[in-house]
């Protein structure tokens, strides 16, 4: 899946100190697929697409445990209330654009429906969303239920295209291009090894603040030298909204995962997001962990599956360093994101410029001064 685009690590950039899976991406989780469709075309201009996570083939029929947070509510995540009521995660998670939810979250259902057959139950997908309306026709409704399909159909593990793809396509990240990004860490825990994976759809922030591993690279590199986008009357900097989307085969709890999702936030903070009043900043985390959880559902005439499950959960003492590795995974996924993109002309002519990788170098170099 991957399209040769360089990362951190190929600048030599490098967020924390823990070790990263072999792809350095959220499928070093095992079990866990990415897949995506990317829409682009000039007349109208079209920059979007859609991105599928899945905790694992089954996860139609097998729920996996999971939990929530939200930095701040300007933008919408589907599914969220089963997700904090139930604790588990029922379906893929899909990502795209603000105004294709609605066709996405059917698409899902639909492939639920396709799996399980037309059965007495219901599904409420987790899809989110971040608004590519400056670079893209978003009113076009150009992602449409075949786009949701094939990105399920082209589902895989390893390597994970990031930038100007799926649903991060028309993307904007510290006023800059942004888009799809991910990362992995991976830790011992007695006889196992445990690995966390980050897939974010960034499009927040202000250059002003922007931070990479510390180093104040939005203030080193601006307007002056990267022009920031121009913006239309009345659109507030910062605007947009970042989801982040976080596995793990720890065997976690539901309330464990929420804790987790929670932590990833404190890596967009340490990038430079705030949180804006006009960024919708969500966090969705899974464990695949303990497998066998029973359908959320199922045929009344077959009584209930089982009375009781055994599960698995990781003991407290382990959750800091759980909390280390998403927040190390996670700012790394952003900035993949920024290092992936390319630059963008879109609708009106608003054009949004690719991170350009010499600067970056020279931002970060030792002699630009210390960290801040």
């Amino acid at each position: 899946m991957s399209d040769g685009r360089r990362r951190a690590r190929d600048l030599g950039i490098t967020i924390g100190s823990h070790p990263v899976g072999a792809a350095n991406a959220i499928t070093d989780v095992p079990g866990v697929l990415v897949g995506q469709v990317t829409l682009q075309r000039e007349d109208p201009a079209v920059h979007t697409g859609v991105t599928v996570v899945l905790p694992h083939r089954d996860i139609w029929t097998e729920p996996v445990f999971a939990g929530a947070h939200r930095l701040n509510g300007s933008g919408e995540m589907t599914g969220l209330e089963w997700v904090r009521e139930s604790g588990e995660l029922t379906t893929a998670i899909g990502l795209t654009n603000t105004h294709s939810v609605g066709v996405v979250r059917d698409a899902l259902v639909q492939e639920q429906v396709r799996v399980r057959g037309d059965g007495a139950y219901w599904s409420l997908p987790v899809v989110a969303e971040t608004y590519d309306g400056l670079l893209s026709d978003i009113n076009g409704h150009h992602v449409r239920a075949e786009h949701v399909r094939a990105a399920l159909a082209a589902a895989a593990p390893g390597r994970v295209a990031e930038g100007n793809v799926g649903g991060g396509t028309g993307m904007i990240c510290h006023e800059l291009k942004g888009g799809i990004g991910t990362s992995s860490r991976t830790t011992a825990a007695g006889p196992e090894t445990w690995t966390v994976g980050v897939l974010v759809q960034a499009n927040y922030g202000r250059r002003d603040r922007l931070r990479v591993d510390g180093v104040p690279v939005g203030e080193r590199i601006g307007p002056d030298v990267v022009p920031l986008p121009d913006l239309p009357d009345g659109y507030e900097a910062g605007s947009g909204s970042i989801v982040v989307v976080v596995a793990t085969d720890a065997p976690l709890l539901p309330h464990q995962c929420t804790r987790l999702a929670q932590r990833a936030a404190l890596a967009v903070g340490r990038m430079g997001g705030t949180g804006e009043q006009y960024s919708g900043d969500l966090m969705i985390a899974f464990s695949t962990a303990n497998r066998g959880l029973p359908p959320y559902s199922w045929d009344e005439d077959a009584g209930v599956p089982r009375a009781d499950l055994a599960v698995r959960m990781a003991v407290p003492q382990l959750m800091t360093r759980l909390f280390d590795l998403v927040v190390e995974a996670t700012e790394e996924a952003i900035v993949n994101a920024l290092v992936a993109a390319t630059t963008v002309t879109g609708r009106r002519g608003l054009t949004v410029h690719a991170l350009d990788h010499d600067l970056l170098r020279q931002a970060m170099s030792p002699h630009r001064g210390e960290r801040s």
